[in-house]
């Protein structure tokens, strides 16, 4: 995507101002860093977030001379570590925060209350990976495919409990979509995460679940589960055969999980340029990718101009579903 903002010409007194201000920010980036930089991920230790800047960090300390530590600050959909984030003085780089789709783009419509804005108290930098989730069921459903499975919803309204990884989490609005976009009544079942709940879709305990990839792969691939399609917009490599949502009778689905790094606001744009060179760069490594790949996540690479609009895009799309599923948490 095209920058936002372009350069203007001005009178020599502006320039002159100008550059008494970016004079400073050039040399701060130019010595950074000269210390440790801290990334506070928002999930525990084990999760696709947390094995993904895993993966990255030896080639940031290498690419940054510097050591890059991994802070986990999970919780209340990731608010607590990006707060952290947030309130980080000054913005100076050392301390970056990796969030997902719930903290960055729909936790403002969750959630009376937020302890930070996240357009005025954080910057994109880059974007991470993206992570599509299927919707799976437990085979003693009467629906082999999506369109048997919305037909026997209809047949049952609010009999069907469909299970998803928490309440906010962007499994938990990817089901809310799902019911809206198939005009459905689904009763949503909440668990810890997305692995609790494909294995109690797996045992039969709940006939229907949206889940993470990792979680149901090797199940849908051994036919202990049924996989109605793939939220992406695209097809995944790994389960060629089984449809997108979108393709399967709901045009215009798109739901996928996805998250990214942020610093707090009033980091100079030189060093946020630098951080997403680096990470740009590491993403694009095809030892890193195919690593990525294995885990269920695919790299998405990109500017901070173009991770800063599909944040803005993201939360205008989660803010009408949100609005219409009356989700409130607290």
């Amino acid at each position: 995507m095209q920058s936002i903002y372009r350069a203007l010409a001005g009178c020599a007194a502006a320039a002159v101002l100008a550059m008494s201000f970016t004079a400073p920010a050039a040399a701060q980036a130019t010595d950074f860093p000269s210390k440790p930089v801290r990334i506070v991920v928002t999930f525990p230790p084990g999760g696709s977030a947390d094995a993904v800047v895993r993966m990255l960090v030896p080639r940031l300390n290498e690419k940054l001379g510097q050591s890059v530590i991994v802070d986990n600050r999970p919780g209340a959909g990731g608010n607590i570590g990006l707060t952290v984030v947030a309130k980080a003085a000054p913005g100076d780089g050392y301390t970056l925060g990796v969030g997902a789709a719930g903290a960055l783009s729909a936790n403002v419509s969750l959630y009376a209350q937020m302890p930070f804005d996240p357009v005025k108290d954080l910057k994109p930098v880059s974007m991470l990976a993206a992570i599509p989730f299927v919707i799976i069921g437990h085979p003693s459903v009467a629906a082999r495919n999506q369109a048997d499975l919305i037909a026997l919803a209809k047949a049952q309204p609010g009999k069907l409990s469909i299970a998803h990884g928490g309440n906010g989490t962007a499994m938990h609005l990817t089901a809310a979509l799902f019911a809206q976009m198939a005009d459905v009544k689904l009763v949503e079942v909440p668990y810890r995460g997305s692995g609790p709940a494909a294995l109690d879709v797996l045992s039969g305990q709940v006939p229907l679940a949206v889940v993470d990839l990792p979680s149901a792969l090797q199940h849908i691939k051994a036919g202990k589960l049924i996989a109605y399609g793939v939220t992406s917009p695209q097809r995944l490599p790994m389960l060629p055969d089984v449809p997108t949502v979108a393709e399967a009778g709901l045009p215009g689905y798109d739901s996928t999980g996805w998250f990214g790094v942020v610093a707090p606001a009033g980091t100079p744009p030189a060093i946020i340029a630098r951080l997403n060179a680096e990470i740009t760069a590491a993403l694009n490594d095809e030892t890193i990718k195919t690593n990525m790949r294995n885990l269920g996540v695919e790299p998405a690479p990109g500017t901070v101009a173009s991770f800063e609009a599909y944040i803005k895009a993201e939360t205008d799309k989660w803010a009408r579903v949100i609005k219409t599923a009356n989700i409130k948490l607290e």
